[in-house]
């Protein structure tokens, strides 16, 4: 009898690797059901807003996530969440960009507690976002020394499904040579998609989950 693990493609066998690994190291329990199979047909598009880009300085302000549920944004279930920064004073620059003061912040939640919460409006399903990396840099540098272990569920880029389904309407000879303009303003433009006011954390939940419907759509017909 063969082996189960020689049947898989040897990424998903990393993956899957890395999900065990990472469930040992989980220091609360409680929080293992983020390791179960996820419903079926169901996502969370998740976006942060921060006091600036230095992964290693800066600090959430605001998190918004909404569920996807096939083609549909489940906006009656969504998360909007206020933190309150413990180090780091709102520029002016980022009170112009996000629209929130100090006043503002200063009666958020604590990282610990909205970190709980997502975790548990999350669950087990998987995250998309546009330039989800940063989003997740952010909130993993929070919750490991909480949970021990960064968020185990798979991660869907928008930008890079854009990029893909782009570069395959190219003809052959300009694959390579042609640039894809991945700017999220251009990107809801192209693909028809109507556009929220930006850098508010669930407006751009929203709209990465909207390209993210549409992707799926022009990719698998």
């Amino acid at each position: 009898m063969k082996d189960p693990l020689q049947q898989l493609p040897p990424v998903q066998i990393w993956h899957g690797l890395k999900r065990a690994w990472m469930l040992s190291r989980l220091k609360d329990k409680r929080y293992r059901y983020m390791w179960a199979s996820p419903p079926e047909d169901e996502w969370v598009s998740l976006d942060c807003e921060t006091t600036g880009l230095d992964v290693n300085l800066d600090e959430i302000i605001t998190i918004g996530a909404v569920r996807i549920r096939g083609n549909t944004i489940m906006t009656s279930e969504r998360l909007e969440l206020t933190v309150k920064p413990e180090r780091r004073k709102l520029t002016a620059e980022s009170v112009k960009v996000h629209r929130l003061r100090q006043q503002d912040v200063a009666q958020g939640m604590p990282i610990e507690e909205a970190l709980k919460q997502l975790m548990s409006f999350i669950g087990s399903r998987p995250l998309v976002g546009y330039y989800l990396e940063f989003d997740l840099a952010m909130i993993n540098r929070a919750l490991v020394p909480l949970i021990g272990v960064k968020l185990p569920q798979p991660k869907i880029e928008v930008s890079g499904l854009y990029y893909d389904y782009k570069f395959q309407q190219l003809p052959h000879h300009q694959q390579g040579l042609t640039h894809i303009d991945l700017r999220f303003a251009s990107l809801m433009k192209d693909l028809d998609l109507p556009q929220r006011e930006a850098h508010d954390a669930v407006n751009d939940a929203v709209m990465a989950a909207l390209a993210f419907i549409k992707l799926r759509q022009l990719t698998h017909r």
